[in-house]
């Protein structure tokens, strides 16, 4: 497997090995040891989630806020997406930076996103699918939004020229990063 570390150390690019012959190709999309040691520590998975969006939808930037807050490991298994994390770790020197990577099922590529930060992604292909687990369950009453387009953040989404995303009516009304407190 090879790692990739972002613009935000904690964010982390993972590319598993593929193994390909004439009948297709085979790869581990996920070990417990292995990504425990790529983290540094112990992780653990409680839930996966699978969406499908048409090129164009924009999800996010969403978080889920402690006690419930969760760490994600995304990819894409079919489309292409343009995948973004953003630090919304009050105390963080980083605070309100972003990264972003395109996560393919062509390119295999999976993003560690840990606790402390907001993801959101844009679908780059009709009938693009991203599937994730996370590390604790969802739970309505904690989840939180910043608003996509927030310009603190900044963030070039890769959008056709004059365009808008398809968005949720509550992606469409979220709140800007500056309303985030320390109990985020």
């Amino acid at each position: 497997m090879k790692i990739t570390t972002t613009d935000l150390p904690e964010v982390l690019v993972l590319e598993p090995s593929v193994f390909r012959d004439d009948r297709g190709y085979f790869f581990e999309s996920y070990n417990r040891t292995a990504f425990n040691g790529v983290v540094g520590c112990e992780v653990e998975f409680v839930q996966d989630n699978h969406s499908r969006s048409a090129m164009g939808v924009l999800r996010g930037l969403h978080f889920q806020r402690s006690p419930r807050a969760q760490g994600k490991l995304v990819r894409v298994t079919k489309g292409r997406a343009f995948d973004v994390a953003v630090d919304i770790r009050p105390d963080s020197p980083r605070f309100g930076r972003w990264t972003s990577v395109e996560l393919s099922a062509g390119n295999f590529r999976q993003l560690w996103i840990p606790t402390g930060f907001a993801h959101g992604f844009l679908a780059l292909e009709d009938d693009t699918h991203v599937q994730y687990k996370t590390t604790d369950y969802y739970a309505r009453e904690l989840e939180g939004c910043i608003l996509w387009n927030d310009p603190s953040i900044g963030i070039p989404w890769p959008l056709p020229a004059g365009s808008q995303p398809m968005l949720s009516p509550k992606d469409a009304v979220a709140p800007g990063l500056s309303t985030l407190t320390r109990t985020d």
